[in-house]
């Protein structure tokens, strides 16, 4: 006699893959919180009534309470709770039992410091890689790729290492700016520091521009938002991608 297994149950078995969105930010200028990518939010987390929050990227003005009470906020309008990891005392069991997963915004560098001082980069990364649905902002963006050694960030903190979640097979750079021809600023930009970067490295790296945001499903993943990306290449050219572009052929 075969035991009976619910439908819900069995379609969640089938369906266990990667369901990712990474958002090169959590804020547009003039709007609230989350605001611009909430629609896709309350599809991304459908299944999930309580949403794992990780607050560790912010290095001080705000308190991990208080980020998690900010991240509520903006949560509650999709009817969504949200639970800090921080209040939990079992930090890799908070992890694999999460409905969904949110990583916020603040300095990778102290991100993945903390991710490896709590032991749970690699459950991290397994929890999502087996179909938690996870939403990264910025520098919960920059550790979903190889490493993190294209963040803008200062390096405040020394990580043990830049090795980070590996969700995708490429790097990002999350508020990625164009050069601005009329600016008098002598600094680097954003694409000579890249470029830099691919002296030493021959890992892809996509430009990911405010509003934009790559979508996760299993190994396919697609540009999405209302803008372009600019994927760099060690020796060669920077390209422009549109939206909606399959980027499965980036490795």
């Amino acid at each position: 006699m075969v035991d009976f297994i619910p439908l819900t149950k069995t379609i969640f078995s089938m369906n266990k893959m990667k369901n990712i969105i990474i958002a090169s930010t959590s804020t547009l200028h003039g709007g609230d919180y989350l605001e611009y990518i909430l629609p896709e939010l309350s599809i991304h987390f459908k299944h999930c009534k309580t949403i794992l929050f990780i607050p560790f990227a912010r290095p001080g003005g705000i308190s991990h309470e208080d980020y998690t009470t900010k991240v509520a906020l903006a949560f509650a309008k999709i009817n969504k709770t949200v639970k800090g990891i921080h209040e939990f005392e079992d930090l890799p069991k908070a992890i694999k039992n999460a409905e969904g997963i949110f990583t916020g915004g603040g300095n990778t560098f102290l991100l993945v410091s903390q991710l490896y001082k709590n032991n749970i980069i690699k459950v991290l990364a397994d929890t999502v890689k087996n179909g938690t649905p996870y939403l990264g902002t910025s520098a919960g963006s920059n550790i979903c790729g190889l490493t993190m050694q294209t963040t803008n960030d200062m390096p405040i903190i020394y990580p043990p290492s830049f090795k980070t979640l590996g969700l995708i097979p490429f790097n990002l750079n999350p508020h990625y700016l164009d050069n601005n021809s009329e600016s008098k600023h002598m600094g680097e930009t954003r694409e000579m520091r890249i470029n830099e970067f691919h002296i030493f490295n021959t890992i892809p790296v996509l430009g990911l521009r405010e509003g934009s945001w790559l979508e996760v499903k299993g190994d396919e993943i697609t540009l999405r938002g209302n803008f372009t990306a600019r994927l760099f290449r060690n020796n060669q050219s920077p390209i422009e991608i549109e939206t909606g572009s399959n980027l499965n052929y980036i490795k």
